[in-house]
């Protein structure tokens, strides 16, 4: 076991640098989509009506980057289908149709390579999905498996050489990875930033711990690697041409996953923010134990982080244990909670139902968690094996993996399976219950947000456009929630004093976030949204997609 484990930890080597591009001889049409969500818990949807024309929640950073790096020569088009889907045309339009995600978007990864064989095109698949579980799209024309790389410029090559689909599957597997330093900034001018909720940008690929549940350090390896502090700039004032998203997540799987990393970035961003007038909040996805360094709390408070994503998981000690997380247990939970706070950081947190020590207390305890933690935003998940993950070979090897539809998990719960999913839709649903949600947000208000730097007034946050994007939030949210909320007492009791106050930024986001997660979670209790974000079922995209292409 420990040799295997061993060589799945062997990293993909990195190119080396002086790598020539490579000049095509001909002229393509790229069409590079980025398929459908089905609705979730974080993709935001049901805050969208109260924005300014959101549509998404946030860019697609690989496929934007693989855009960027076809070569220059070449016509490119970039659609994000949580936008607007791909036409008829658009796929008459192109030579080769690119398509990329996630497990979640198996489906509609799919159905795009219908569409794009119906028109006789060639298809490409990469990112984590395919290179993961190649075996799930037997289908399309050319699978690219692994990071941008040697594998990357072998399919440009093919494409350059070839306008016919191939008689049978081809697959390019990267060998060597081309460093983080020499990746292209994403095409951001092939999308209109402002159809989205947040902005994304990546500064780091691969996280050295071993949840049992994840697939990151498998695909994408334990050994950090980095841009630059110079690229991760670069990119920031690239976004901010094409338009400002107002908050810009930093999407890599640990942004702390090489401290010494993050301390050379910081004072980059805090020299960046007071340049531009602080036009962006940040925010990430980090471990707890990033509790445990005052100094670099202290750069990311300056450099005006906002949020962290903090996997907790559960708050039971053994229960981390038993999933290799005892990372969050360096110091006390509630504890390394309340010190984020003390730097301005509201807490996300996420959640796993269904771990092998839960018991029929488990749900007290979590609740219990919830409300002296004052997390407003939980993930509250079933436990879900992702392929080629330590849960999943475990789970294979005890004959514990279920593969049946009408299941919210794939696992085979220790406890009675109906129990477990009552455990889930109990404790969200009391987590967001209005009154509670929203004394959890009065205790960020009060304990977190004065504890963030006081940024000032610059032309660029006060622009005219920042105002009359917020106004437009503000009468939204006011009308939306205020005046027809089922719930806009609760509501009131918090927006009248901040409105007093001009705390106006306050009501839009938790009158934003509040909105989604009460509106989500009554899904959730009629049984129209799923317990677990990987066990979403497909509702109305092929007959979505189907009258896309018929246009």
């Amino acid at each position: 076991m420990t040799a295997k484990l061993k060589s799945l930890e062997r990293a993909v080597p990195e190119m080396t640098t002086g790598r020539k591009l490579y000049a095509p001889r001909n002229h393509r049409r790229i069409l590079c989509i980025f398929p459908k969500y089905s609705p979730s818990f974080g993709t935001f949807q049901h805050a969208y009506p109260l924005t300014n024309g959101v549509k998404a929640f946030m860019p697609p950073q690989g496929i934007l980057v693989v855009a960027a790096y076809l070569p220059q020569e070449w016509e490119i088009r970039f659609i994000d289908e949580n936008v607007r889907p791909a036409k008829r045309s658009d796929y008459k339009w192109a030579d080769v149709v690119i398509a990329s995600g996630m497990h979640i978007q198996r489906p509609q990864l799919h159905k795009i390579n219908e569409l794009a064989h119906r028109e006789g095109k060639i298809t490409v698949i990469g990112g984590p999905s395919v290179s993961g579980c190649p075996e799930y799209y037997p289908d399309f024309d050319i699978l690219h498996l692994g990071e941008l790389g040697d594998a990357t410029d072998l399919t440009i090559e093919y494409l350059d050489e070839h306008n016919e689909r191939p008689e049978k599957q081809i697959r390019f597997e990267t060998k060597e990875r081309l460093p983080l330093s020499e990746f292209p900034i994403p095409a951001y001018h092939l999308l209109n930033i402002n159809n989205y909720f947040i902005g994304s940008v990546q500064f780091s690929s691969g996280c050295p711990y071993r949840c049992e549940f994840c697939d990151i350090p498998e695909l994408y390896g334990r050994n950090p690697r980095m841009k630059t502090p110079e690229q991760v700039l670069a990119e920031l004032d690239a976004m901010l041409k094409v338009g400002n998203p107002g908050a810009v997540y930093f999407v890599d799987d640990n942004f702390v996953a090489d401290r010494r990393a993050a301390m050379n970035l910081l004072p980059h961003l805090i020299d960046w923010q007071k340049r531009n007038g602080y036009p962006v909040q940040f925010a990430c996805e980090a471990t707890l134990n990033l509790a445990q360094s005052p100094k670099l709390l202290e750069m990311m408070r300056e450099a005006y982080f906002g949020t962290v994503f903090c996997g907790i998981e559960t708050p039971d000690p053994e229960a981390l244990h038993s999933i290799s997380k005892d990372h969050n247990l360096s110091m006390p939970i509630l504890e390394a909670i309340k010190t984020l706070n003390s730097y301005g950081l509201e807490v996300v947190s996420g959640i796993i139902l269904g771990l092998d020590t839960d018991t029929p207390d488990t749900a007290d305890r979590l609740l219990e968690f919830i409300r002296l933690s004052n997390i407003p935003m939980l993930t509250i998940n079933l436990l879900y094996a992702l392929p080629k993950t330590p849960l999943w070979r475990r789970l294979e090897t005890e004959g514990r993996l279920v593969f049946a539809e009408n299941r919210e998990s794939n696992v085979e719960f220790l406890m009675p399976y109906e129990q477990v999913v009552e455990m889930w839709r109990r404790c969200i649903t009391t987590a967001y219950e209005p009154e509670f949600l929203y004394q959890r947000f009065a205790y960020n208000m009060e304990h977190t947000y004065p504890n963030r730097i006081k940024v000032p007034n610059s032309p660029q946050r006060a622009s005219k456009e920042n105002i009359r994007k917020g106004l437009i939030m503000l009468t939204k949210i006011l009308l939306g929630v205020g005046v027809f909320g089922s719930y806009r007492q609760t509501f009131w009791r918090m927006a009248k004093p901040k409105l007093k106050a001009g705390k106006i930024e306050n009501i839009i986001h938790v009158g934003l976030v509040a909105h989604h997660l009460i509106e989500f979670t009554r899904q959730c209790a009629k049984g129209e949204e799923s317990a677990s974000f990987y066990s979403q079922k497909v509702r109305q995209t092929q007959s979505f997609l189907l009258k896309a292409a018929s246009r």
